[in-house]
């Protein structure tokens, strides 16, 4: 199933394909952790992929590209490549069984809209970065969008990224940050405090703005506005709620590792279908 194109989405049509990338991520979380990490960011990839990114085909060579670098939570990307039509939804199905190429975390070439490789945590600015220097060497007009956790903020390689993006000037290149302040054992704040991460990408260089990471209005308004400034990579603050829409795993850590029992997958779909 594909779903409408840029010209005609609105802000009810993003809520709705959110929701759907969400039912897609319970069904295939039958299988395998990180569920909680695939629904904080639903809301966020269908803005991306339905409103904001120039990206009508993944063999588009001026498409925009889109890294997931916190890749455990591939199965919200899978979800929203098919609802656009560029993978078979039926394959979602398949996630994590035996000869599937939808992996836990994306493989390059596996299917279809998956750039790079990603999983190994703070790797994914750096490709970016990469990506978008590549971009402003071959006048391209393309922009790199980088989806990470904040947990994974505390990675030395992000601020490497981070520094010689912010010296090469890379204004086509986006960071989006998950701040759903929970990591693998804890909270975030926690393990090495990140209140200040805004000011932290400051620091090094970026223009940074925060944002509801749920409201599909605000995200839109703010992904819009891209770069912040010309001639400066831009930071987006979303702020958001690990497992967001099943109350059950809303900000709970233990749904960074739990599957979704067979017998409650009815109960989450038919919530997910009354909550907005």
């Amino acid at each position: 199933m594909k779903i409408g194109n840029r010209e005609k989405m609105t802000v009810n049509l993003l809520k709705k394909i959110a929701r759907e990338i969400r039912k897609e991520i319970v069904k295939m979380h039958r299988i395998g952790p990180n569920v909680g990490s695939a629904m904080s960011v639903a809301d966020i990839l269908a803005v991306l992929y339905f409103d904001i990114m120039n990206i009508d085909s993944p063999e588009d060579p001026g498409r925009d590209r889109f890294i997931l670098s916190k890749g455990h939570a591939v199965s919200a990307l899978y979800a929203a490549l098919a609802l656009k039509g560029f993978i078979p939804q039926r394959l979602l199905d398949t996630y994590l069984k035996d000869a599937s190429p939808l992996s836990g975390h994306p493989v390059a070439g596996s299917v279809p809209g998956i750039e790079v490789s990603t999983g190994s945590l703070g790797h994914g600015l750096p490709i970016a970065a990469g990506m978008a220097l590549a971009a402003k060497k071959d006048g391209r007009k393309y922009r790199v969008f980088a989806l990470m956790g904040d947990g994974e903020c505390q990675e030395g390689s992000v601020w490497e990224g981070a520094a010689i993006a912010s010296r090469l000037k890379l204004d086509n290149l986006i960071v989006i940050v998950d701040a759903n302040n929970l990591q693998g054992y804890e909270r975030v704040e926690n393990i090495l405090p990140v209140s200040s991460i805004e000011r932290i990408w400051q620091a090094f260089g970026w223009k940074t703005v925060s944002v509801d990471g749920h409201c599909a209005l605000s995200l839109r308004k703010t992904l819009s506005n891209l770069p912040v400034e010309a001639g400066i990579p831009s930071a987006v603050i979303a702020h958001t709620v690990k497992g967001k829409g099943i109350a059950e795993m809303e900000d709970k850590l233990e749904w960074h590792y739990y599957s979704v029992p067979g017998e409650k997958l009815p109960v989450f779909q038919n919530e997910l279908e009354e909550r907005e």
